[in-house]
């Protein structure tokens, strides 16, 4: 057992806690409070928009603390927020079903606040009034209680737990801490009823402004100019900022106010550094240089709904299609228009591996834009650019991935190399340990492939790295002069295990199918029942058949001690990468200096499969 109020009581109930908000909303239903003759259950209306409100003004800070391509310069905590932190915060918004009873019960008790007017200037300052010289002082001296060694265990260590604090850890802790916040927030706003000055903007704009100055100083992104302080001095203790809420979780030992540093001042308890810390995050000074980047493109339209920014939970674990995510498919519809006329690649991601700095850079381009010929030049524009700025920052690395590889696009990257033959940045696309990944799948005693794409640099490695070791690869292919170069590339004695085929019933015998190109349904039952369909198409063809195996796009899982890492690729389960990413790692880890670009070296696959394995990166 653990202390009493340490714990929620619904902390096992999962997703079914929010059924705990069933009464209210029943009240809602059988009241009808939008009608204008009945004004029965109008509280109850006004809690669950109220509380609804919070739980976006929550959604939209953690939203703007993760748009790193535009807060990056001003973060304070450095790391990423992994997926531990992730899972332990799931649950944050525990406190919202808390308060919402607890309003509940007020409206109850207090029966005058379900008929309170619109507006009241006078409760504002009465709640104001009270705010300053109740709330502020008690939570200042309540949070240094919590801060003694007994209390901190039991009640406020679970609230520090968070590495990186972001808008969600505001709301993460323990029950007691948010009784406490209920009677700080509270007694600003019963005062003002009681003497006759509540109103509900005022329940409204304070609990809401509440939030707001909680959500921020937990945003880990420093947004106040150093400059407004230099120029109003007396603003610095009336207001308090991320930075200075930070060094309190840093230190443990200052800065405990509610949201006026002055109450600091007055017990004690402000650190010296507050301020030039401040000054120096606020210069936008404070980008770190990656060693490795990942250039990534969108996939589609619900896919980007997958980015950090939007759902923590949706980007926390694989991507998959929901129902209630479509109706935001018209807004990323909108977004991507938008992002297609005007925008530039951009940061999404970043994580940390052996002391070195690896960031996810998005080229705002969906798939089906890299299929219109219109698009190609400026697809290939919003790469080089990329690449150079790379350069510029004097990045080590840079792997292109799927589509922005795309051979007919730029011949796998050769097009950069060779316009800018004195880039320092290596250019790799990550086929090499594709190739592996996929090789080191195929069973020892498979004798026979059948291979769509059949031409495709990726697909000529797999060929001629397949027929070396004696298996016989059905190439379906409609060139036969794409396919005789190939073969001619083969040893001599091995030729013969390289066949050209034209349909697909040419492989209805064979049960290993490697996919380079999407395949329909029609298509898939060429294959004979318990065929394994190994792909490595963007994006992964559908599993159509029951009496099939289909794998997962070629990918491997990523060191043990990396830090920071809190997003899914794609499909991907969490720490997995992609392995035309995961063979910019390598070349990063193992210092290589060459790009890898154009067609793929034969052999140079299991080198590089060695060498990822020697790293502890390790196959799926």
């Amino acid at each position: 057992m653990g202390a009493p109020l340490s714990s929620w009581p619904w902390q096992n109930l999962g997703a079914y806690k929010y059924l705990l908000y069933g009464p209210i909303i029943a009240k809602v239903i059988s009241s009808r409070p939008w009608e204008e003759e009945s004004k029965e259950g109008r509280w109850c209306l006004h809690l669950m928009i109220l509380f609804a409100l919070r739980g976006l003004m929550y959604q939209l800070w953690y939203s703007f603390g993760n748009m790193l391509f535009l807060v990056r310069r001003r973060r304070i905590f450095k790391d990423g927020v992994d997926f531990k932190q992730i899972d332990q915060e799931w649950h944050w918004d525990n406190f919202l079903i808390l308060q919402c009873m607890i309003g509940a019960l007020a409206c109850l008790i207090f029966p005058s606040l379900q008929s309170l007017p619109r507006w009241d200037l006078m409760g504002l300052l009465t709640a104001l009034l009270l705010h300053v010289v109740f709330s502020e002082p008690v939570f200042y001296c309540l949070h240094r209680v919590l801060h003694r060694p007994q209390l901190f265990q039991n009640y406020h260590s679970l609230h520090h737990s968070s590495q990186v604090p972001q808008s969600f850890t505001a709301g993460f802790a323990t029950p007691l801490e948010h009784l406490i916040l209920c009677v700080v927030m509270g007694v600003p706003l019963l005062g003002a009823c009681l003497v006759g000055r509540g109103s509900a903007g005022l329940i409204y704009g304070y609990v809401l402004l509440f939030d707001f100055l909680r959500c921020m100083g937990h945003s880990n992104v420093e947004i106040f100019p150093h400059g407004l302080f230099q120029s109003l001095p007396l603003l610095r203790h009336l207001i308090y900022t991320p930075t200075y809420h930070s060094l309190h979780r840093m230190e443990k030992k200052s800065n405990f106010c509610l949201f006026m540093p002055l109450f600091d001042l007055l017990g004690g308890t402000l650190d010296d550094k507050s301020w030039e810390l401040q000054k120096e995050i606020s210069s936008g000074k404070n980008e770190q240089v990656p060693d490795f980047v990942f250039l990534a493109h969108v996939v589609d339209v619900m896919s980007s709904l997958h980015v950090p920014f939007v759902f923590r939970s949706c980007s926390a674990l694989p991507f998959c299609t929901k129902p209630q995510m479509l109706l935001l498919w018209p807004g990323a519809f909108v977004t991507m228009l938008i992002m297609w006329a005007s925008s530039k690649t951009f940061l999404l991601s970043f994580y940390t591996l052996r002391g070195r700095l690896h960031q996810l850079w998005v080229v705002p381009r969906w798939g089906f834009h890299y299929f219109l010929p219109f698009a190609t030049d400026g697809i290939n524009d919003q790469i080089e650019q990329a690449i150079l700025r790379a350069d510029r920052l004097g990045v080590k690395v840079l792997s292109l991935a799927a589509l922005n590889k795309n051979e007919s696009l730029n011949g796998g990257g050769t097009l950069f190399v060779n316009k800018h033959p004195d880039l320092r940045v290596r250019v790799v696309h990550g086929n090499t340990l594709t190739a592996a990944v996929i090789l080191n799948e195929i069973p020892l005693n498979v004798t026979e492939v059948f291979l769509t794409g059949a031409t495709s640099k990726l697909s000529r490695a797999i060929a001629l790295y397949l027929c070396r070791k004696r298996v016989r690869v059905l190439m379906l292919t409609l060139s036969t002069e794409r396919f005789q170069k190939i073969q001619k590339e083969a040893p001599v004695e091995c030729q013969e295990y390289l066949v050209q085929v034209t349909k697909y019933q040419a492989g209805q015998n064979c049960k290993t199918w490697i996919v380079g190109k999407w395949i329909s349904l029609r298509e898939q039952r060429c294959a004979p029942p318990g065929t394994h369909f190994h792909q490595f198409v963007v994006p992964p063809i559908i599993s159509f058949r029951r009496d099939c195996t289909y794998g997962k796009l070629a990918a491997m899982r990523l060191p043990q001690d990396v830090q920071g890492l809190g997003m899914c690729e794609y499909t991907l389960e969490r720490g997995i990468v992609h392995a035309c990413h995961a063979g910019g790692v390598v070349h990063l880890l193992e210092g290589w200096t060459h790009h890898e670009v154009g067609a793929i070296d034969v052999d140079r696959i299991d080198v590089v499969w060695r060498a990822a394995l020697k790293h502890g990166l390790t196959p799926v």
